[in-house]
């Protein structure tokens, strides 16, 4: 069983969450069943959501494999650890109106860092 990895599942689901509230606050706020109704700050909050969900799943998917399969305590903890800053920083950086923030570009290379090893590393184990 993913002793490690169960910790940072519940930590992102509970991310997971308050990033989907938001999204669904703002469409009761503005009135918008479906789609963003042409508001900018209910496209950004669903775009947050979004990300969070086509990335985290795999993502968590493969640490808890590598764990599984006998990863290193510390190496699992630091990837998890790190998915969780990683989307964290990018959710905050996040804007509309520039593509230039320092958290978006971190949290974005970052989850993309962690995917990439995990991957790799999975390759690795398989082999």
């Amino acid at each position: 069983m993913p002793e490690i990895t169960v910790l940072y599942a519940g930590l992102l689901g509970v991310m997971s969450l308050l990033i989907s509230f938001k999204a669904g606050s703002l469409r009761g706020k503005l009135g918008v069943s479906i789609g963003d109704g042409g508001h900018q700050e209910l496209l950004l909050a669903m775009r947050r959501h979004g990300n969070f969900v086509e990335y985290v799943p795999l993502t968590l998917l493969i640490i808890a494999l590598l764990e599984m399969n006998g990863g290193p305590p510390l190496a699992i903890h630091l990837l998890a650890g790190g998915l969780i800053l990683f989307r964290f920083a990018h959710a905050v950086g996040l804007k509309a109106d520039t593509m230039a923030g320092a958290g978006r570009f971190i949290g974005a290379a970052g989850t993309a860092l962690v995917l990439l090893v995990a991957s790799l590393w999975s390759v690795v184990v398989f082999f």
